[in-house]
């Protein structure tokens, strides 16, 4: 079976992995308190099921998923819930988020699990859905779509793949290397009822190859099910975005605007997968992750278990603080990932790392005029025209960036990287399709007004219309029973 069809673009970046990669996963240590917040998915955000001065177990459920398209929260650990409040979120705009606030009794105290799967491939897949969706499962590569949602697609598409994501392409993160290293057995159990689940026979795990010891241990935990293949795919970022690793290894592209699972396959993180296999064999939500905390300005760089809610500051604590002051202190990897508003910004479902990068790791220059070698339109794994977009939004010509396609831009940072004007192109990309997305938002809502503004007129209208003639009926009715006069007979 072919596995590594020809793609467009890409970059090779420093990846410095060798700081992180070879460290174990070690068990984080509870913080003073916890916060968990209710918007750690795509989708509604999670109501709150607690109230202040409640006792919760490890486990419990605090907050609801109000809609499909959301996902519930549990408690990290047992403990007190504090405060439910703004606090700071892990989140580029540096706005605070509602949290729900824990303090910890020390304890660690279960509570009251969902029951053990003991068959998962006996069981019809809404059964296996419907657990996930009770974990609180999202996709920890970073997008935390409800992986409840993307496991109902067996009913919606044509499926025949499971593509099992361990590419990781992201320099300096570690953390799904060190997953597939030490929970391969969890890793493979958690794919195969995912296969299960949509209804296809294949799987793919496809893994960076950079990672040999990854690729030697997953493929020895996989060699007694045939349907599932191991390979290594080139190192290249961004190999680990979905719709491109789908390509690299299945040679479908799938359409601009469209789901991967319109070409058959359905994408998933191996974190993702062992989140899945401890939910159904286990009953256990997703409360901690695994994260990789390194980069030069940290003093000892690690891989932990991370209990959801812990501020980024204990975590750098943990590693023995700063070598010297980080220049950037980056939530996900340096090429996609954002800066932290402050250390104490808690970690999140999707958080992979804490990147804690110094002076020197940084390329920090002047922007200059561009020269249109075209090395952005090169390296572009979307095939866009990042130089012409770019153009257009210097001068607010939004409408005419989005006819260029600047919508299908995955803020890569390919084109950044490699422009030789260290012009910040992505930048560009983001800021154009923030405020088209605000703009379409702000049209479909005025559209949606003068609908109803209409449909009030036309019913306003109706009813004075139905008056009329039922004062009419009623005049006529009148008319009709009133006697005769004689006057009116001669």
């Amino acid at each position: 079976m072919k596995t590594n069809y020809p793609i467009r673009g890409g970059v090779h970046p420093l990846y410095r992995k060798e700081l992180a990669c070879n460290q174990s996963i070690q068990p984080f240590p509870l913080a003073e308190r916890l916060y968990v917040h209710l918007q750690q998915h795509v989708g509604a955000i999670a109501v709150p099921l607690v109230e202040v001065g409640q006792h919760v177990k490890k486990g419990d459920r605090i907050a609801m998923a109000p809609a499909s398209m959301s996902s519930p929260l549990h408690a990290p650990t047992s403990g007190i819930v504090r405060a439910i409040e703004d606090f700071t979120a892990a989140h580029a705009s540096g706005l605070s988020q509602m949290a729900v606030v824990i303090e910890p009794d020390g304890k660690d105290e279960w509570g009251e699990l969902l029951a053990p799967i003991a068959d998962p491939f006996g069981v019809p897949p809404d059964v296996i859905i419907a657990r996930v969706a009770e974990a609180g499962i999202v996709g920890q590569g970073g997008a935390v779509f409800p992986t409840a949602v993307k496991l109902g697609m067996g009913k919606q598409y044509k499926l025949d793949t499971l593509l099992l994501n361990g590419a990781e392409c992201e320099p300096y993160i570690t953390a799904d290397d060190r997953v597939m290293r030490e929970y391969a057995a969890e890793v493979v159990d958690g794919a195969r009822i995912m296969a299960h689940t949509l209804g296809v026979q294949k799987i793919i795990i496809a893994i960076k190859k950079n990672k040999p010891e990854a690729i030697e241990i997953m493929t020895a935990a996989a060699a007694e099910y045939p349907q599932i293949s191991v390979v290594g795919v080139k190192i290249q970022y961004p190999i680990g975005y979905a719709q491109y690793l789908t390509q690299a290894v299945t040679g479908r592209e799938t359409p601009a605007g469209r789901r991967n699972a319109e070409v058959g396959v359905v994408v998933q993180n191996v974190s993702t997968a062992l989140s899945v296999h401890r939910a159904v064999r286990h009953g256990i939500p997703l409360i901690s992750r695994v994260v990789t905390v390194t980069g030069t300005a940290i003093r000892n760089a690690g891989n932990f278990e991370v209990p959801i809610g812990t501020p980024v500051s204990a975590l750098i604590e943990h590693c023995g603080g700063y070598v010297q002051q980080p220049r950037f202190l980056v939530n996900g990897g340096p090429m996609m990932g954002f800066l932290l508003p402050s250390e104490s910004a808690p970690v999140l479902k999707g958080s992979v790392g804490i990147v804690a990068m110094a002076s020197e790791e940084t390329v920090e220059k002047a922007e200059k005029p561009c020269i249109r070698c075209g090395s952005c339109m090169e390296v572009c794994p979307i095939g866009l025209s990042p130089v012409d977009m770019a153009a257009l939004i210097r001068k607010d010509r939004l409408e005419e960036a989005a006819r260029l396609a600047v919508g299908d831009c995955i803020a890569c940072g390919s084109c950044s990287w490699t422009c030789p004007s260290h012009i910040p192109l992505v930048q560009y990309f983001n800021y154009a399709n923030g405020a088209l997305w605000t703009a379409d938002k702000l049209r479909r809502k005025n559209d949606k007004l003068k609908t109803m503004a209409e449909a009030r007129v036309l019913r306003l209208e109706t009813a004075k219309q139905e008056r009329l003639a039922a004062q009419a009926a009623r005049k006529a009715k009148a008319a009709a029973a009133a006697p005769v006069t004689e006057e009116a007979s001669e």
